[in-house]
């Protein structure tokens, strides 16, 4: 396969035609495992692709493009559904970007070749889902290959396999057809591939032959599939080192919880588990090597969530009023997104930091808002650039509020009047922010030195003002002292804990502030950010 300037597009088609449809998707996923939502964490981890190949020169080769287009899926891939077509990316690419075969026996052997690394990827493959999709289509290829069909009958051959396939996975998982849906991520598969085959041949984005509603029972009803015994939390990050066994570290994920995919290779492995525990993980892993890109869920506030949307979507005749102005916040950990939401943000972008959200993700919240502008808010200063890139792009009027950390996001907020301006309603959020001290206690991943002294990697630390205040060896002792560090003349001390501190410990470290200093107000939530386990601000 020769280098073509449309490769690019074919990917980035392929992309906006599961974005576009990815609500949809999403109604589908009522089973059986609640991992979040499979149209997002697909559409995500395809935005993450585009969003790399828009780095490449002009003039970039297939085989450039095919390694961009790996990582990009690995380092970018979200939720369950999102790892494993990050494998079925990295199959097809290990062989388009070969160019040792030509035409339709190309297609053929990269879809086989995704077959077999999608399917290692799991460690228990499930028939009805999306491998069976993909192996379905793998299957019609090389029959196409049999039979010496051309090109473009290949791909309608291939397209038909996926449509079919889809429509039997009911009869392949009973769950399914308990609830009257056909497999999400097969679906959404079976999108990606029309959006591509309709780049190729110039024609309009239409999927009606794959209308899921060839299913009894598409006016999905909400299903209660939560179980008491499943994990409570969706855990994935990137594991980054040159001393790791990755048989090690599979083992481990594997007796840390269920659904765990280990994918990579060499010094790079994305991993993702559902766990009760997600701090003992990652504190293993700090150990074994760095740890990036952290996204934690709660599955059981995501069916929650679910199962109220798709009771209230009966109700929905109108679309959701435009407002004069919109929010979008970074943030992570259930407590702090809730948080978020009831001060009026519309979508919170899960980030923060080792965890930075793209230009692209925060585009595409801003793009979701019903409103007329939109502010965001960055609490990192790592992400504030990302931020500022919308601006220009953004297809309605938007300002960044230069937050560095969650408080100071709810500082601006409070401040913030939805009703003025849009230039008069960011100068009284930034000003808000001026009168917030924020400290965040965490643990050292390595040794080092500063203004305090000496660090040992283990150790507790507390940061104010980006300056390392306090070291020791406990929590609570060293947030304690932070506090002295912060308190100032504030008249308010607000303390969120992240999911890795007690409400035990919390509560004690609340009153010992309250004790120490008794001229402040002391406020104190659940979080549940990682890797923080305090984070605190005065005002």
């Amino acid at each position: 396969m020769s280098p073509s300037p449309s490769f690019v597009n074919l990917v980035a088609s392929s992309a906006t035609a599961l974005r576009e449809r990815a609500e949809e998707v999403n109604r589908l996923n009522v089973f059986p495992v609640p991992d979040g939502d499979t149209g997002t964490n697909m559409s995500l981890t395809m935005d993450a692709v585009v969003a790399e190949l828009g780095q490449l020169p002009p003039d970039a080769g297939v085989s450039e493009i095919c390694q961009t287009i790996t990582h990009g899926s690995l380092m970018g891939a979200r939720g369950n559904s999102g790892v494993i077509l990050s494998q079925i990316l990295r199959g097809l690419c290990e062989v388009v970007g070969s160019e040792e075969t030509q035409g339709t026996e190309l297609v053929a052997s990269a879809l086989e070749r995704a077959t077999a690394v999608a399917f290692q990827a799991v460690r228990k493959p499930v028939e009805g889902t999306m491998l069976t999709v993909l192996r379905d289509c793998a299957e019609a290829a090389r029959a196409a290959v049999t039979a010496d069909e051309d090109f473009d009958a290949a791909l309608d051959r291939i397209l038909a396999a996926a449509v079919e396939s889809v429509r039997r996975t009911p009869e392949l998982l009973p769950v399914l057809k308990e609830n009257g849906v056909v497999d999400a991520g097969g679906f959404g598969l079976s999108i990606l591939a029309e959006g591509l085959l309709a780049a190729w041949r110039g024609t309009e984005f239409d999927l009606a032959v794959m209308e899921p509603a060839t299913v009894p029972a598409l006016a999905i009803q909400p299903v209660e599939d939560w179980d008491d015994e499943e994990y409570v939390y969706c855990t994935e990050f990137l594991l980054m080192g040159d001393s790791f066994d990755r048989d090690s570290v599979e083992a481990f994920v594997s007796s840390q919880g269920g659904s765990e995919l280990v994918v990579g290779e060499g010094g790079l492995l994305k991993i993702h588990v559902h766990t009760d525990d997600p701090g003992s993980i990652l504190s293993h892993m700090t150990v074994l090597g760095e740890v990036a890109e952290v996204h934690i869920n709660n599955m059981r506030r995501q069916t929650e969530a679910r199962t109220e949307g798709l009771r209230a979507e009966p109700a929905r005749t109108f679309a959701a009023p435009v407002k004069q102005i919109g929010f979008v916040a970074v943030g992570a950990g259930e407590g702090i997104r809730e948080i978020l939401t009831s001060l009026g943000v519309d979508i919170v972008v899960s980030g923060g930091q080792t965890m930075n959200p793209s230009t692209a993700e925060l585009l595409a919240a801003v793009e979701k808002v019903p409103a007329e502008s939109v502010i965001i808010l960055p609490n990192n200063k790592n992400i504030q650039m990302a931020a500022q890139q919308v601006v220009p792009i953004a297809p309605v009027r938007v300002a960044v509020v230069p937050t560095t950390s969650v408080p100071e996001a709810f500082a601006a907020l409070l401040a913030a009047d939805s009703g003025s301006e849009l230039d008069a309603v960011v100068h009284a959020m930034t000003e808000a922010v001026a009168g917030v001290r924020t400290g965040e206690v965490t643990t050292a991943v390595k040794n080092s030195k500063s203004k305090v002294g000496a660090i040992s990697k283990g150790q507790v630390i507390g940061i104010a003002g980006h300056e390392i205040e306090v070291v020791g060896e406990d929590v609570v002792d060293v947030a304690l002292k932070l506090a002295d560090v912060i308190a100032g003349d504030g008249e308010t001390l607000t303390l969120l804990g992240g999911f890795d501190i007690s409400d035990a410990d919390l509560e004690r470290l609340a009153a010992g502030i309250a004790a120490a200093h008794p001229e402040l107000e002391v406020e104190h939530h659940r979080g549940e950010q990682p890797l923080y386990p305090v984070i605190m601000s005065v005002e």
